[in-house]
């Protein structure tokens, strides 16, 4: 688990409000124990907090990359379970790599593919990425909506949090909550409405979904949902299909006790 957060205003200098987004960043320290991150330019500052699990040098956030003149950066939480098949279809198109982490693969995956970089994504996450080139912010988060990330939009910016607090650290970001978020609050069910940030001025980003913030605004798209399809395979191949889903399920949990429990 890792925290990340982040802070993009097209009419400031954010540079000189490093203490707001190391502010943000310390409130999460619970997420990511081990290293503390940051990153500025003019209109953007990201920061990062990581628990350290494969690659300790390799994995450093916000990791940064430049490609074809123009600069690339990301913060991210989460496990890419497709690592190995994208390293070996990125490595196919010529990139180099620094590292073993999925972070890296994960921040080329965005320069080959661009917003369709999720859709070859398997696994959980949620991760923004700063783009020189189109001079945008590409936040996303994976399928089911494991990892969180919650976003506000004042003025010219937008900020970004995994968690509310993180979000309520900022000072342009009060703890209101208005009609709907009483709503959420005593509403009966499982949970939260996805998409809702309980506080006013405060959104969720669903899962499945990615957000894209330029000077013209925001933009948001679902990359995913589920599909009722007519069963057309014989009973073997249902078998093996299943057969191949569990054992790989029983592979990660292997490898997330014997990276975090023992």
């Amino acid at each position: 688990m890792c925290g990340i957060a982040g802070w993009v205003d097209w009419q400031k200098d954010l540079r000189g409000y490093k203490s707001v987004l190391r502010e943000m960043n310390e409130t999460q320290t619970h997420r990511g124990p081990d290293e503390s991150g940051e990153w500025f330019s003019v209109n953007v500052g990201f920061v990062h907090r990581r628990l350290i699990v494969i690659d300790p040098d390799g994995g450093k956030q916000p990791m940064s990359k430049s490609h074809e003149g123009y600069e690339y950066v990301l913060v991210y939480n989460g496990e890419l379970y497709n690592t190995a098949e994208l390293r070996k279809e990125l490595k196919k198109k010529g990139y180099q790599f620094n590292s073993h982490s999925d972070t890296e693969i994960l921040l080329l995956s965005y320069i080959e593919w661009g917003e369709e970089c999720v859709k070859k994504l398997n696994g959980i996450f949620a991760f923004a990425v700063w783009d020189q080139k189109n001079e945008k912010i590409y936040l996303a988060r994976d399928r089911i909506g494991v990892k969180p990330l919650f976003y506000a939009r004042r003025n010219n910016g937008l900020i970004f949090a995994s968690e509310l607090k993180g979000l309520l650290a900022h000072p342009a970001v009060e703890a209101k909550i208005d009609d709907e978020g009483i709503a959420e609050i005593f509403a009966l069910g499982p949970g939260r409405t996805p998409g809702h940030g309980i506080f006013k001025g405060v959104e969720e980003l669903k899962p499945a979904h990615y957000l894209v913030f330029t000077s013209d605004g925001v933009r948001k798209n679902c990359y995913w949902s589920v599909e009722s399809k007519y069963h057309e395979d014989d009973l073997q191949t249902t078998i093996r299909k299943i057969r191949e889903v569990f054992l790989n399920t029983c592979i990660q949990v292997l490898v997330f006790h014997k990276l975090f429990i023992f």
